[in-house]
C-alpha cells in the first residue's frame, strides 16, 4: 500500500477541517473545540489539534489528509505535520479582514520551512461580497517569485477540493519527470 501525505494549511476558519469533511473516505478526526477566541474569528469550533482524513485513489495508494490548526499559537505543531507531506495546500478566507496578509504570513512561513514546497493557493468564501481578485493573490505570489495555482473554490463541495488534490498530484508528477 502506497501512503502519502497531504497538508492543508491556512487561518481559522478558512476551510480547512470542512474541506477535508468533504473528500475523506472515512470519518474524518476531528480535534474541534468550542472557539474561545471569537474576536479572531465568530465561527463556533475550531481546531487545536490536528484534523485528520484519508482518501483511497485506488486498491493500492491513499492520500492521508491532515489539517493544521489556524491559530498562530498553535504554530508549534505546523512544522511538526509538515514533515514528510508530498504537497500542501493552503486556505485563504477571501471574506477576512485583510486576506492577502493571511496570505502573505502563511506563504513566507511555509516557504521559509521548505523552499521546494509544493503548494496551491484555495481561495475560499468567495461566494461573499469583496475581497480581492485572483490577479491580487497572483500579485503577492509574483512578489516572492512564486508561481503556484491559486483556485476561488467552496471547501464543502468535493469537486472543488479533489480539483485541489488533482492538481497537487499533478505537480508531484511534474516535479518527477
Amino acid at each position: 500500500m502506497q501512503q502519502f501525505k497531504i497538508i492543508f494549511v491556512g487561518a481559522m476558519g478558512a476551510g480547512k477541517t470542512n474541506a477535508i469533511h468533504s473528500v475523506s473516505d472515512i470519518i474524518p478526526v476531528s480535534t474541534e473545540v468550542p472557539n474561545l477566541d471569537t474576536s479572531a474569528h465568530a465561527k463556533m469550533l475550531t481546531t487545536v489539534g490536528i484534523d485528520y482524513g484519508m482518501i483511497r485513489l485506488d486498491s493500492e495508494t491513499e492520500l492521508l489528509i491532515y489539517g493544521t490548526p489556524g491559530q498562530e499559537r498553535f504554530k508549534f505543531i505546523w512544522p511538526v505535520v509538515q514533515q514528510g507531506a508530498l504537497g500542501t495546500i493552503l486556505f485563504v478566507d477571501n471574506s477576512s479582514p485583510d486576506p492577502l496578509t493571511d496570505m502573505a504570513f502563511y506563504v513566507d512561513y511555509y516557504h521559509k520551512l521548505d523552499p521546494y514546497i509544493r503548494m496551491i493557493v484555495a481561495v475560499t468564501h468567495v461566494d461573499l461580497p469583496g475581497g480581492p481578485s485572483q490577479d491580487q493573490y497572483y500579485d503577492v505570489l509574483a512578489q516572492r517569485k512564486l508561481t503556484w495555482p491559486v483556485f476561488f473554490m467552496d471547501a464543502r463541495k468535493k469537486d472543488d477540493v479533489m480539483l485541489l488534490l488533482d492538481t497537487l498530484l499533478a505537480m508531484v508528477e511534474a516535479d518527477l519527470d
